[in-house]
Formats: C-alpha cells, sequence, structure tokens
C-alpha cells in the first residue's frame, strides 16, 4: 500500500519511506562533492576565509560596526544578485540591471522631492512600477524578435545610463540629487529597536524551522527522497544561530557618540525578498516552470509550457527586483547622481550570482546563491577598504573569485554529464 502523507510511520515502513539513514546521507553527499556538485559549502568556507584572513590584518573587521557595515553594503549587491538570478535560471543574463535600477531610485527621488511632494510610498511605489516596466520592455523585445537578451541588454546598459545622466542633470544641482525623505533616507541608515529585532529574528527562525522539519517529514512520509530527520534540524538550528548572531552583532552600540542600536530596517527586506522569491521558485508552478525552461528550452515546449509568456513574467520580476536594490543603494548613499557606475554594479549582481553557485548556462540556482554571493563581495569590498588597497586591488581580487566560481561551475557541468 503507498505510503500519504496522512498515514503514519510503522514498523514495517520501507527503508525509502523512512530516508536515508545519517551515514548513507553523508556518503550521498560525499559522493556528490566528488562529482562536482559541492553545494555552498566551498562558498561558506571561503566566506569564513576571507573573514578570518581580514581579521588578521585588521582588529576592526569583526567589530560590530563593521560588520553591520558589511552587511548594508552586501544588501545591493544580494538584491541586484536575486535580480540577475531570475533571467540567468533561463540561460539569459540582463546587462543593464544596474542602470535600470539607478533610474528606478531617481524616479523616486525626483518625484518625492519639491515640486511633486508625492508620498514617500507612492514615490518609491513609483519608482519600483518603472525598472518592472523596463525590463518588460526588453523582455518582450527579446521574446517579439528573437534577439539574444545579451545584445538587448547591452543596448539598455547604454541607453540607460543615458535617460539616467538626462533625469538627474534636469532635476538636480551639481550632477546629483539628494535623498530629502526621512523615509526614503532609513531605508538603510535607521534601525530597528533591539526588543523588536529579537521578535523579528525568533519570527523567521521559527518560520523557517518548522517549514523545513515539516517539508522533509512530508516527503519521507509520502515516500519521497529527503534527508534524514537529525539533518532538517540541524539546518533549523544553524539558521538559529546565525539568526542570534545577527541580533547580537546588530544590537551592540556602534558609536562613540550616541547610542546607535539594532538591525537595519535594510536587512528584514532583504530577507523578505530572499523568502518570497524562494517560495516562488520552490513551491510554485511558475518556479518549476521557470527551471524547466532553463534546463531544456525545447522540453519545455513540448511539455506545453508557455515560453513566451513565462520568459516575460521572468524579465519583470527581475526589473522588479532591480528596483528594490536602487532604493536600497540611494538610500546608502544619500541620494541618487549621474556618475552612479551602473555597469560595475550589473557585474557584481553576476558575480554574487554565479560565486553563490548559480550556473550561467540556465537551469541551475537558487536565490539563496545571491545572498552567499553578496557577502562574499561585500566582505572583499569591505575588508580591502578596511586595510587600506587600493581600488584596483579590489577588482581584481573579485576578477579572480569569479572566474573561480565560473570555473567551478564548468566542471561542476561536466561532473554531471559524465555521470
Amino acid at each position: 500500500m503507498a505510503i500519504t502523507s496522512e498515514t503514519p510511520l510503522e514498523t514495517g515502513t520501507t527503508e525509502a519511506a523512512r530516508g536515508p539513514a545519517l551515514s548513507e546521507y553523508v556518503s550521498a553527499s560525499v559522493k556528490k562533492v566528488q562529482s562536482g556538485e559541492s553545494g555552498l559549502l566551498p562558498v561558506l568556507l571561503g566566506l569564513v576565509g576571507l573573514m578570518i584572513f581580514f581579521q588578521i590584518k585588521s582588529s576592526a573587521f569583526l567589530s560590530a560596526g563593521n560588520l553591520t557595515n558589511l552587511l548594508t553594503q552586501g544588501t545591493t549587491f544580494i538584491l541586484l544578485g536575486m535580480a540577475e538570478i531570475w533571467v540567468l535560471l533561463l540561460g539569459d543574463i540582463d546587462l543593464s540591471t544596474g542602470y535600470v535600477a539607478a533610474i528606478g531610485a531617481t524616479v523616486t527621488a525626483i518625484t518625492i522631492g519639491s515640486p511633486y511632494n508625492f508620498p514617500w510610498w507612492l514615490a518609491m511605489l513609483l519608482g519600483v512600477l518603472c525598472t518592472t516596466a523596463i525590463s518588460a520592455l526588453s523582455g518582450a523585445i527579446i521574446i517579439k524578435f528573437r534577439l539574444p537578451a545579451f545584445i538587448v541588454t547591452l543596448a539598455g546598459l547604454l541607453g540607460w545610463e543615458g535617460v539616467l545622466i538626462y533625469l538627474v542633470d534636469g532635476h538636480g544641482e551639481g550632477g546629483s540629487i539628494s535623498i530629502t525623505s526621512k523615509p526614503f533616507y532609513d531605508l538603510v541608515n535607521a534601525n530597528l529597536s533591539p526588543l523588536v529585532g529579537w521578535i523579528f529574528v525568533a519570527v523567521v527562525v521559527v518560520v523557517f524551522g518548522a517549514f523545513i522539519v515539516l517539508q522533509d517529514r512530508r516527503r519521507r512520509n509520502n515516500g519521497l527522497t529527503a534527508p534524514p530527520a537529525i539533518v532538517s534540524w540541524a539546518k533549523a538550528v544553524v539558521v538559529a544561530a546565525a539568526g542570534v548572531i545577527l541580533v547580537l552583532v546588530c544590537n551592540t552600540n556602534r558609536s562613540h557618540f550616541a547610542a546607535i542600536r539594532g538591525i537595519p530596517y535594510a536587512i528584514p527586506i532583504v530577507g523578505f525578498v530572499l523568502v518570497a522569491w524562494s517560495f516562488l521558485l520552490a513551491r510554485t508552478r511558475f518556479g518549476r516552470y521557470v527551471y524547466a525552461m532553463g534546463a531544456n528550452r525545447e522540453a519545455a515546449r513540448r511539455a506545453g509550457i508557455s515560453l513566451g509568456w513565462n520568459r516575460f513574467f521572468v524579465f519583470m520580476l527581475s526589473g522588479f527586483t532591480a528596483g528594490i536594490a536602487g532604493l536600497i543603494y540611494a538610500s546608502r548613499l544619500g541620494g541618487v547622481s549621474d556618475n552612479i557606475d551602473g555597469g560595475t554594479l550589473v557585474l557584481y549582481a553576476v558575480a554574487a550570482a554565479v560565486i553563490g553557485g548559480t550556473s550561467l548556462f540556465g537551469g541551475r540556482g537558487k536565490m539563496v546563491h545571491a545572498l552567499v554571493g553578496g557577502l562574499v563581495i561585500a566582505t572583499i569590498y569591505n575588508g580591502m577598504g578596511l586595510i587600506g588597497l587600493s581600488a584596483s586591488a579590489q577588482y581584481m581580487v573579485t576578477a579572480l573569485v569569479l572566474l573561480v566560481a565560473v570555473v567551478v561551475d564548468a566542471l561542476a557541468r561536466r561532473g554531471s554529464a559524465a555521470t
């Protein structure tokens, strides 16, 4: 008799339904690593190694103030990385993401100030809708005329840079527009209270832990592949420990002149986007369609998946995410200017996605990859600045890390094909 989610496990339950033993699970994981499917482990180990290195070079690196600053720096890279992951999952790329994000922030800065004086929430909504519309336009052109995404978005990179300069110079002074709205400025520069921070992390940990444990239990009860229960609980414990460390670091006073404590608002915003997009990819039909299209577009078409509409929605979601990233970026800088380097931003976005583990060839990637990859880039960016290395060194080291990630991706694909 087939075991359903309502059927309790009994003594006679098959081994498949109970799930693999811990030793079998570890053995299977080791084989995956040997075949090139190493997951997040090498990236996490590399991140820890970078943090140890920078702490040795500068004792200030692991201070509460610098770690909080590193996290806020990383929010832009993480969000832009998530925007890029949407299109990378299809095997496409969007080279205009950096300038699209900057235009959304500029639209918000213009409409929130004089003479328009829009409410802050409406101005932010307009900025995000603007970036969504821009990316939707790029997607429509790519799909309608069957053009390479690389060429269309490269044209967008150049064109939207011109639009950015036009908007800023036409509405600002000295090539910049300052943020005059406190809610806009507070996205990065204000914090949750220490108590609210603890409540926020507690809710996230409980929800995540319950989701992981119950999902794996349901898969085991249905006879599907799932890790042992101890692994599911270990994941929940690791997330709980990370949350506690986050709150302890951010709730430590970061100023010698006044009390500055709490988690910056930008971090829960990134967390919300991460959870929402991860759920959309992992738990919805649309997410399954995205992976199927990225793995084999022709097979997806023959299976009845609408390639055009789903690809169009992917570009829309990418633009929407870029709009949020633009708001965070402008809030951290205190304004927008006509010399924002959108080209560098999009390279960091691709780097964050690929370093985290997303494939450049489509069909493989998760939103958490942008989180880990973005933290790696922020660590390099922050640590090198802290120890006084030049901008040229930062670019070269980031390029080297990206190159290593691409090589690992290529080797993983060859290993998978060989098996």
